[in-house]
């Protein structure tokens, strides 16, 4: 089973970039998607952008899109989320998400089963 660790996480000014890291380890093979979430402080968990790991197709939520990309290397068992122009509303507990069945609502929570501890973003001036 893949385990995941976040890092990369910090504090940051408006409008600046931070890029999150995820290292995935142990049996990998069988990951078909992997995805970003984040949840603030008394807030839902909510999607930020999603891969599917065979086609490198990605999908982003609409909060996020032409700020924020998502990406697999290291023999795909390293993902990446690039985080441009951060907004204070990027605050929150970002967190890597692995699915081992097809995903077929890539920004679904559910559809992931194994999930990172998560790494914290502040943005504020």
């Amino acid at each position: 089973r893949v385990q995941l660790v976040e890092s990369g996480g910090g504090s940051v000014q408006p409008g600046g970039s931070l890029t999150l890291s995820c290292v995935a380890s142990g049996y990998t093979t069988d990951t078909n998607a992997m995805a970003w979430f984040r949840q603030a402080p008394g807030k839902e968990r909510e999607a930020v952008a999603s891969i599917y790991t065979g086609t490198g197709n990605a999908n982003y939520a609409d909060s996020v899109k032409g700020r924020f990309t998502i990406t697999l290397a290291n023999a795909q068992n390293t993902l990446y989320l690039q985080m441009n122009t951060l907004l204070p509303e990027d605050t929150a507990m970002y967190y890597c998400a692995a699915a081992h069945g097809f995903v077929f609502r890539p920004l679904s929570a559910p559809e992931f089963d194994v999930w990172g501890q998560g790494t914290q973003v502040t943005v504020s001036s």
